[in-house]
């Protein structure tokens, strides 16, 4: 009898090349099975972005409604549902559909339609998001830039209030200088005779006439500087509201109030300007001068006074002329019309505001966008299971859910196939079987085993 063949001498594969060849699993498998291990991961996870994007929704446009508490509840709640339910179903429809469109035409046209979709997501949900994040933040804002512009109007209509009070030195130094030459014409030195006569008179009343504008001059000075201050308590509390921390809709309101009184302080100083009163009173010092006749007892004391007239017409004249410019100056000056305080929504902040916010859009609109990524790694990730191919499972691979499976339909396949030649085997009884004589032959040249034994 040929020896056995040894252990040895067969062909047997080593272990480190059993085991390597049983962890050789190709790329396209492992893809597939990650596709199917992350399935629902993926839509727990827009489901989480989904609910996310509502609720911030609801806090958004609860803003925007107006109504009883209640309706405004229902509202924003029904809204807030819709606009989650339509984004999950959104990206789940992409998620489901996109990967498998592999034609251009079909990719495009969804492409397409995940841009007007996300469109539309940003339409109805990311603005909303974004005055949830940044809403009183933006409010916040417009309020200091309101109180900036307050604050330099109400700069500029108290400079233009007290620009007249720059003219106060003028008057006060043409008043004593009118007076300083009355007290001198009583000692005659105008004249050259000495008493109280036309030129001194006349020198008092002009002197009198500005003392009398540069006390108003001063007057308003002082209501100017009153206005002011009140203006500046009514900042100090706008400034108060800007940082303080309570709710933002009242302190808003408290805003609204003081920016009220402001804006009649402003007007008030436009209205306490003396410069019209000043440009008044030098229109009439050289439009209604009337020079007094002379009084002296002689000829000649009646010329040196008529002469001492026309001098001082002169000079009241220039005075007049110097100080109708300068009133002039600061009537042609800008009026102050400040802006009226505009109160707003969150939205509309965040909306106006929006280049001073981008890390809140940015957070807003990737809540809502988020997964778009998650669409295009599953794109990805099919189109390199196609172009790989998806190896045929084997025993190593197979689960046991697969392996019965399997198991059972090889034996509804082979049930099937004995039912199927049955009747064959009926219809011709008459025949041997074809298996017969091979079987005989191979009986023939078999030895028992207990017969062999014996013969040995």
């Amino acid at each position: 009898m040929p020896e056995a063949a040894s252990p040895a001498s067969s062909p047997s594969l080593s272990p480190s090349s059993s085991s390597s060849a049983s962890t050789m699993v190709p790329p396209s498998l492992l893809l597939s099975r990650g596709v199917i291990r992350l399935e629902v991961m993926l839509k727990l996870t827009t489901a989480i972005l989904a609910l996310a994007a509502g609720v911030y929704t609801y806090l958004g446009v609860r803003d925007l409604l107006n109504g009883s508490a209640t309706t405004v509840f229902f509202a924003a709640l029904i809204y807030s549902v819709a606009v989650s339910v339509g984004i999950y179903a959104f990206w789940v429809f992409l998620m489901q559909f996109m990967p498998h469109v592999v034609d251009r035409a079909g990719r495009a046209l969804m492409f397409g339609c995940m841009l007007l979709g996300s469109l539309m997501i940003v339409a109805m949900s990311s603005w909303l998001n974004a005055s949830a994040l940044a809403g009183a933040a933006a409010i916040r804002q417009h309020l200091a830039i309101t109180v900036q512009d307050y604050t330099r109007d109400l700069d500029a209509a108290n400079t233009n209030a007290i620009a007249a009070q720059g003219l106060l030195p003028d008057i006060q130094i043409a008043a004593s200088r009118f007076a300083k030459l009355a007290e001198a014409e009583r000692t005659g030195s105008l004249t050259g005779t000495a008493g109280s006569g036309t030129v001194v008179q006349l020198l008092t009343q002009m002197s009198s006439q500005l003392d009398s504008l540069a006390k108003e001059v001063e007057a308003s000075g002082k209501r100017v500087s009153t206005l002011f201050e009140e203006g500046g308590k009514h900042l100090a509390k706008m400034r108060e509201l800007v940082s303080d921390r309570g709710p933002i809709g009242e302190r808003s309101d408290g805003f609204a109030t003081e920016s009220l009184a402001l804006m009649g302080v402003i007007a008030n100083l436009q209205q306490t300007s003396v410069a019209p009163a000043v440009k008044r009173a030098a229109t009439s010092l050289s439009s209604s001068f009337i020079a007094p006749a002379a009084s002296g007892r002689s000829i000649d004391l009646a010329d040196r006074q008529t002469a001492v007239v026309g001098k001082v017409e002169g000079a009241v004249a220039a005075q007049a002329a110097s100080l109708a410019a300068a009133a002039d100056a600061i009537l042609d000056r800008p009026k102050i019309e400040p802006a009226r305080f505009q109160a707003m929504s969150p939205a509309e902040a965040v909306l106006r505001y929006a280049g001073d916010f981008i890390p809140s859009w940015a957070g807003a609109i990737s809540i809502d966008l988020m997964p778009a990524v998650l669409v295009l790694i599953l794109c990805v990730v099919h189109a390199a299971i196609r172009r790989e191919g998806l190896p045929a499972s084997h025993a190593s691979a197979m689960t046991a859910a697969e392996l019965m499976a399997a198991l059972k339909m090889a034996r509804e396949v082979e049930q099937a196939s004995r039912t199927m030649g049955e009747p064959a085997t009926q219809g011709a009884p008459d025949q041997p079987a074809p298996a017969a004589e091979p079987a005989a032959a191979a009986d023939e040249n078999v030895t028992a085993l207990s017969s062999a034994r014996h013969v040995k």
